[in-house]
């Protein structure tokens, strides 16, 4: 069943961006690990940053996990509408309570994000999924099965960042318990938000734009190709999203769902999966336009 922020999102997606009086506050966040520096003179953050400095309608700053308070401090939030992150192998040192703060602003529509490749385990993105999860499994029931439903959780914790297996159930899964004159018992498996199969050989994806009227799209050409990148296979373990705008697809026969599109609460996430550090994907002519039309398109309700 669509969400009623469906409907919202379809709206929102055919209109043209809204020209705002006051720039578009962008945070790019990295954490900077010594492997970028095979595609990347100056970090794979930076780059994308310098890039998006070019565009006067964004004010940009960047953030990393080594900087006072990883980066991540209330002020520099709270001066944020668009956070843009990376993340790979140092996912976990940043903690699921800071990604429950983003996600907090993000449902308030003062925040929103975009995702990029292995941020899939990022804090934010997470605690994002765990709350769309949430916000999917209560409109499920009737209103009046909303008031006073609780939840079962699992899947919160380490072993948490284990790739699931072709064979295994989908998540996020939701089972109700219904007693008579008791409220609704929703018993949710939370997303794994990963997928079974990866291979970081740097072979050619093949990327189609679903949604060419999608703001998100504007100027890219239906297909196009990025050179070397990491390859990564469906399914995918996230809630539905609102809108799935491109696709990926290996001529070994693996495909992804690689620019996906979630309404949580007053904000947005946007999830670009094309990637893997030691690549120039972030050099791609294509993809940096995507970059600028999404951190655009991600603050327009602000």
């Amino acid at each position: 069943m669509k969400s009623a922020w469906s409907f919202v999102l379809l709206a929102s997606a055919l209109c043209p961006l809204i020209t705002r009086s006051a720039p578009i506050r962008v945070l790019v966040w990295d954490e900077q690990q010594p492997a970028q520096k095979q595609a990347y003179t100056n970090f794979l953050g930076n780059e994308i940053a310098s890039y998006l400095r070019l565009q006067p309608e964004l004010s940009v700053k960047t953030g990393q996990l080594d900087d006072s308070e990883q980066g991540l401090s209330k002020g520099a939030l709270d001066n944020c509408d668009v956070l843009v992150w990376w993340g790979h192998v140092r996912n976990g040192e940043v903690s699921f309570q800071t990604g429950r703060q983003i996600v907090e602003r993000i449902v308030e529509g003062r925040l929103s994000l975009l995702a990029l490749h292995s941020a899939h385990w990022s804090a934010p993105f997470v605690e994002a999924m765990r709350e769309r999860a949430r916000q999917d499994a209560l409109q499920r029931l009737p209103a009046e099965e909303q008031v006073g439903a609780t939840f079962i959780e699992t899947n919160l914790f380490e072993p948490f960042r284990t790739a699931p297996r072709y064979t295994d159930r989908l998540t996020p899964e939701v089972f109700y318990s219904k007693k008579p004159g008791a409220p609704v018992e929703i018993q949710l498996t939370l997303p794994n938000c990963c997928f079974p199969a990866y291979r970081p050989d740097g072979q050619p994806s093949f990327v189609r734009v679903l949604m060419p009227q999608h703001p998100i799209a504007r100027g890219l050409p239906i297909e196009f190709t990025i050179d070397h990148t990491e390859m990564y296979n469906e399914p995918f373990h996230v809630p539905e999203p609102d809108a799935v705008i491109l696709q990926e697809r290996w001529k070994t026969g693996e495909w992804f769902r690689s620019g996906c599109v979630w309404n949580i609460g007053r904000g947005r996430v946007f999830y670009f999966r094309a990637g893997h550090e030691i690549y120039p994907v972030y050099k791609n002519e294509n993809v940096l336009r995507l970059l600028g039309n999404a951190v655009k398109w991600l603050a327009v309700t602000k």
